[in-house]
């Protein structure tokens, strides 16, 4: 059998590392586990979380492009990890967890849909593939982690299901204004003083009980996606800012990292000790059909082998952190975190958080809400570094 077609079910179980006996704690996307008492719980969590691969016999990609994407396609594949995982706090609760032959929820389904590779899907290899055009990337062409964000940024528009405000904090630079502004656009921020805050809390709370409206459209806050692109070191990865990286894993608004080492691309989950615990698309599956009633087959969307590792030290320095925040409550958490963080001496901090908009960032309006993407492509094209790239791997 070709090796660039294997999938779990072929690879022998004893090419993957058994999970590590050890003390340390072990940190999965915000959730702490003993890996000595609770293996089975680790490995619950890892095996729910989406597993997106390379795929070969998808319908061609514009309609006479590639019909695989092994080769060009992990960095794509990380990004829609992220986005899944995004998509099952959302929709599922961080909580969730699958079984394999379990029926699941319809919401799970329409999740898996999502990413199936056609056209016609939200997230689909095709889509990122076509919008990343638009970026200046040619179909087949290597994506660095700011592309990838910038992609999905721009697909989640169109996904009225999900209702997500995907923001991608630039400049090293997360402003929390610009985010209660995405995130609350019926609310005008430029009137709202600091010491007006309790004020509108409780306005907020006499609205959400007031309206007669549906749920979705009663909810005062849109689900936030914060995608935070960062260079950390020139060509390896600065050792200042590893005790940083680690705490990112363990705040429980987590989606984990999108990056690499110099051959590959991989989503990392969590970490345990020196070492992350990460995901890898580079196995090539065979595409999946959606049955009739819309159920996805989904075996192979799930890695049921022990997770990969690597050490921390071997990350390229050039990756994205990813963050989801549900409600307005778990952003403020996140801030409070991110404040306690910048303040201890444990690490270098790997961004700054500002309350409002220093004059010379960019008009937040043209970045993140306008619909319009004509001038964001302009300014998404000057802030996506070319010194970004990894080594694509041979086909």
């Amino acid at each position: 059998m070709d090796a660039a077609t294997l999938t779990y079910d072929t690879l022998r179980f004893g090419e993957f590392e058994d999970f590590p006996e050890t003390s340390e704690p072990v940190w999965i996307l915000g959730k702490q586990y003993n890996a000595l008492t609770e293996k089975d719980e680790i490995l619950s969590d890892i095996t729910s979380r989406l597993w997106l691969t390379y795929r070969k016999n998808f319908p061609p990609i514009g309609g006479t492009g590639p019909t695989s994407d092994t080769g060009w396609g992990c960095m794509l594949r990380c990004g829609q990890m992220i986005l899944g995982e995004a998509l099952i706090c959302r929709h599922l609760g961080r909580d969730w967890r699958w079984v394999r032959g379990q029926h699941q929820r319809e919401e799970y389904s329409s999740i898996l849909n999502a990413f199936i590779d056609k056209k016609d899907s939200y997230y689909s290899i095709h889509q990122i593939a076509q919008m990343g055009v638009g970026e200046g990337k040619s179909i087949g062409q290597w994506y660095g982690p700011n592309t990838v964000a910038q992609v999905l940024k721009k697909l989640s528009m169109f996904d009225s299901w999900s209702r997500l405000a995907v923001h991608v904090a630039m400049d090293n630079t997360v402003v929390i204004e610009e985010i209660k502004r995405l995130c609350m656009p019926w609310l005008d921020l430029d009137r709202v003083a600091s010491t007006e805050a309790e004020r509108v809390r409780e306005m907020n709370g006499y609205l959400e009980g007031a309206c007669a409206l549906a749920e979705e459209e009663t909810a005062l806050w849109k689900p936030l996606v914060l995608l935070i692109p960062l260079r950390l070191g020139l060509t390896e990865i600065n050792e200042a800012y590893i005790e940083t990286l680690k705490q990112c894993f363990m705040m429980p608004q987590s989606l984990g990292v999108i990056g690499g080492k110099p051959n590959s691309a991989h989503y990392f989950i969590g970490f345990v000790g020196q070492e992350l615990i990460y995901l890898d698309p580079h196995t090539t599956q065979p595409a999946v059909e959606p049955c009739e009633d819309g159920h996805v087959p989904d075996d192979s969307y799930h890695c049921q082998h022990p997770p990969c590792r690597m050490l921390i030290n071997e990350l390229d320095p050039s990756i994205a952190a990813g963050f989801f925040c549900r409600t307005e409550d778990d952003f403020d958490d996140w801030c409070t975190h991110i404040r306690k963080l910048s303040s201890s001496t444990g690490g270098l901090p790997m961004f700054e958080l500002l309350d409002s908009q220093p004059s010379h960032l960019v008009s937040t309006d043209v970045l993140n809400l306008t619909p319009d993407f004509s001038d964001s492509d302009r300014l998404e094209r000057f802030f996506d570094s070319e010194d970004e790239e990894f080594e694509i791997l041979s086909l």
